[in-house]
Formats: structure tokens, C-alpha cells, sequence
């Protein structure tokens, strides 16, 4: 099974509505401040948010950054 996590920080109207649509689907993610926690950012080469990142077997599948519903559409198979 795929682990999804999502890089957020407070206050992004953006990231507000990936939370959004993830929870509309049943999509179950973990949230993470990358200013909060920095090595995980750096580990995840994330630059900027909202990126969700799609693990499989700690391997990256997939790398969304922005809202945009097509791609995370994909995920929500």
C-alpha cells in the first residue's frame, strides 16, 4: 500500500484545498510543516507547497506539487 505524505504550511490557501480534495476522497495522508521539520524537506527535495509525495516501498511513485485535481486524481485510484 501506498503511503501519501503531504508538505503543508499554515495558512496556504492551496494547500487547504489538497487537505480538501484528499478528504473528499478517503484518501488518507500524513501531513508535514517542511519549516518544522527541514531534513524531511531536504530528504523529499521539497521546494515548495502544498507537494504530496506518493511512497511505495520508500520509493517516490509520485510527486504532485501545486493543487491540481488531474493529477491527484491519479492517486485517488
Amino acid at each position: 500500500m501506498a503511503r501519501i505524505i503531504k508538505f503543508e504550511k499554515n495558512d496556504c490557501a492551496p494547500c487547504a484545498q489538497v487537505s480538501a480534495y484528499l478528504d473528499n476522497k478517503g484518501i488518507a495522508y500524513e501531513t508535514i510543516n517542511p519549516f518544522d521539520e527541514p531534513e524531511l524537506a531536504v530528504k523529499f527535495k521539497v521546494r515548495t507547497v502544498p507537494t504530496v509525495i506518493v511512497l511505495e516501498n520508500d520509493a517516490i511513485k509520485n510527486r504532485i506539487i501545486g493543487f491540481n485535481p488531474a493529477e491527484l486524481d491519479q492517486i485517488a485510484l
